[in-house]
């Protein structure tokens, strides 16, 4: 699978700025979301090749959205890459149980990030 178009879903406007500048210098489409609910709106519309999701967001957090999507046929061959704060091994486990390939802590090392998406790919 090649990778071209990603989502990324987090509330923090420095966050989604950050990503977002790193995959489009790295040949990535990006689109973003603040919240679980606009990434549910942009789903509807355009289907990405891979989800960046933040976990603690307003309304339903990541974890949930991610387990929501692992779930739906129409959407459950889109890898999540989980991208938190939330750093305990725990948090990890729970984040690969609710559907997510990988996951990576915040501050995000831009090395560490591209090398689990060309993993995907």
């Amino acid at each position: 699978m090649s990778i071209q178009k990603i989502l990324i879903v987090d509330d923090s406007p420095t966050e989604r700025l950050f990503l977002a500048e790193l995959l489009t210098r790295n040949g990535f489409a990006v689109a973003t979301a603040d919240s679980a609910e606009e990434a549910e709106l942009k789903l509807q519309s355009s289907r990405p090749d891979l989800i960046l999701m933040d976990v603690v967001m307003p309304g339903r957090n990541g974890f949930q959205l991610t387990r929501q999507l692992a779930r739906d046929p129409a959407m459950q061959n889109i890898p999540i890459i989980m991208c938190t704060s939330k750093n305990q091994p725990t948090d990890r486990i729970w984040g690969v149980r609710q559907g997510a390939r990988d996951y990576v802590t915040k501050p995000v090392d831009a090395a560490d990030l591209l090398g689990k998406i060309a993993a995907l790919a």
